[in-house]
């Protein structure tokens, strides 16, 4: 039956009326994700060199003390991303095929998830360090496979948990208090994580305590979903009582206020964007990178890196304008919308996100005033530049997003257009280009200063912007509907 389900899969992707968009979109796909396996394979390194050159400490207990967080961070990032594969298996439920089958295939669909699979890229190559290095063969083996092991905990803890945000972010609250109150030294929890991982590296024949949480774990998950398995029960549309909600201040920008007022409702009801929010507060951490490797710490990659410290919600949300509106846009194509002012929601709602990225982005001025100042040019950029070419880009962005949906997906990834590749090399290339040669020409000090006017410029230019862009909109108005009609 297994089979016969991977051949349904195959037949789903090529009998597709957007073969040749899913073939592009899944090239590009595999080129993202062998940079990340790429990146995790780099990660594998920097964790053992890291500690052991520049704090000259032993790698394998100084990591273990860190591995609690590392295992909460897996599983949010699973939680808010990963997909949950219950659409594709609706239609078997009303076909002879045994519930405990269509079970088993769901849990494997999820163990097949990059999210399972990836952090091998992370564990096998650590282990072939450890291995060369003189670590204890039945030690370091017993040690990354109890990580592997926990990391399927995670996997079937995420399937239990879907739906339930609440849990979610109790765990996540709890862990994060937890790290300030063991970095100021009131409670020890690194140390208590480093303990028992180093257990598993002394005393090999302690895997089976993992083993056991994974054969508990998968034993749990399979009668939870049996339990669920019903199409007018655990499936289901989850259907909530109408609320409404209002920022009263914004009524008195007329429409403006109005299309913010629906973005902002939106983020707040929806887990599609709630999982962009989450993804844009992440990016605030992305210059902790500095402190991996000094390649991070030139003042070319401080800038690159401001970019998307200040930018995660513009390239976030701003990357999927106007799809998170796809289910009422032809609608709302059918009355009298000023598209002016539905785009300049999308732009305050944006540059709002970006003001208040560089305003957290502040902690850095502990590091380097000129660190922060950096970010602070890249911030000012984003607002008069980036913001303004990622509406541009979203003209050709005909890829519809269910909000609706309970499950974890973006939504479909088709009608793929390469003017949005495109259109992403002014957003990144543009901004470094003129950091080179400003660079090369008048130092540091003056590209930075560069970037800030140039984002200023385009702030003060906005409204000729924003005509030239309205125009591409209504010229893409007719195909965006019917992409979005599913047609």
């Amino acid at each position: 039956m297994l089979q016969q389900f991977i051949k349904l899969e195959f037949k789903s992707f090529f009998r597709s009326s957007a073969l040749a968009a899913n073939m592009v979109v899944k090239i590009f796909q595999i080129i993202g994700i062998l940079y990340m396996l790429a990146m995790f394979v780099f990660l594998a390194f920097g964790a053992f060199y890291i500690p052991k050159k520049e704090l000259h400490a032993d790698p394998l207990p100084f990591i273990s003390q860190y591995l609690v967080y590392w295992l909460t961070l897996d599983l949010l990032v699973r939680y808010f991303f990963q997909q949950m594969p219950t659409q594709n298996i609706k239609p078997f439920l009303t076909m002879n095929i045994r519930k405990s089958t269509l079970v088993n295939y769901l849990i494997a669909k999820t163990l097949s998830s990059f999210f399972t699979w990836g952090n091998l890229f992370i564990y096998i190559p650590f282990l072939g360090i450890l291995l060369y290095n003189g670590y204890s063969v039945p030690g370091s083996l017993s040690w990354v496979f109890a990580l592997i092991l926990f990391s399927l905990c995670n996997n079937f803890i995420n399937i239990l948990l879907n739906g339930k945000d609440w849990v979610v972010w109790l765990i996540a609250g709890l862990v994060a208090a937890a790290a300030v109150l063991d970095y100021y030294k009131f409670i020890s929890l690194s140390a208590l994580s480093g303990k028992v991982m180093m257990l598993f590296y002394h005393h090999w024949w302690l895997i089976v305590v993992p083993m056991g949480f994974v054969v508990t774990g998968f034993a749990i998950t399979k009668k939870f979903i049996k339990n669920n398995f019903y199409l007018d029960r655990g499936l289901e549309m989850k259907k909530e009582v109408a609320k409404t909600e209002n920022i009263r201040f914004l009524n008195k920008y007329g429409v403006l206020g109005t299309f913010i007022n629906n973005d902002v409702r939106m983020i707040k009801r929806s887990k599609a964007v709630q999982s962009v929010a989450l993804g844009s507060f992440l990016f605030l951490f992305y210059g902790l990178l500095m402190f991996s490797s000094p390649t991070y710490r030139t003042s070319y990659m401080q800038f690159f890196m401001g970019l998307f410290v200040t930018g995660g919600f513009l390239f976030l949300f701003g990357q999927r304008v106007p799809s998170f509106d796809s289910s009422y846009y032809p609608l709302m194509m059918t009355r009298n919308v000023p598209y002016k002012e539905y785009l300049k929601a999308k732009w305050w709602l944006i540059v709002s996100a970006v003001g208040l990225s560089m305003i957290l982005a502040s902690v850095y001025a502990f590091v380097s005033w000129e660190l922060y100042l950096t970010f602070l040019a890249a911030g000012i950029y984003n607002i008069g530049v980036n913001s303004q070419i990622v509406l541009l880009s979203g003209a050709y962005n005909k890829n519809p997003v269910d909000l609706n949906s309970r499950s974890k997906a973006m939504g479909k990834k088709n009608n793929f257009s390469f003017r949005n590749i495109l259109l992403i090399l002014p957003q990144m290339v543009l901004p470094m280009a003129v950091f080179g040669i400003s660079k090369q020409f008048l130092g540091t000090t003056a590209a930075v200063a560069s970037l800030a006017v140039l984002g200023m410029v385009g702030f003060l230019f906005r409204e000729k912007f924003f005509d030239y862009i309205v125009k591409l909109y209504k010229k893409e108005k007719y195909s965006t509907i019917k992409a979005f009609k599913g047609n």
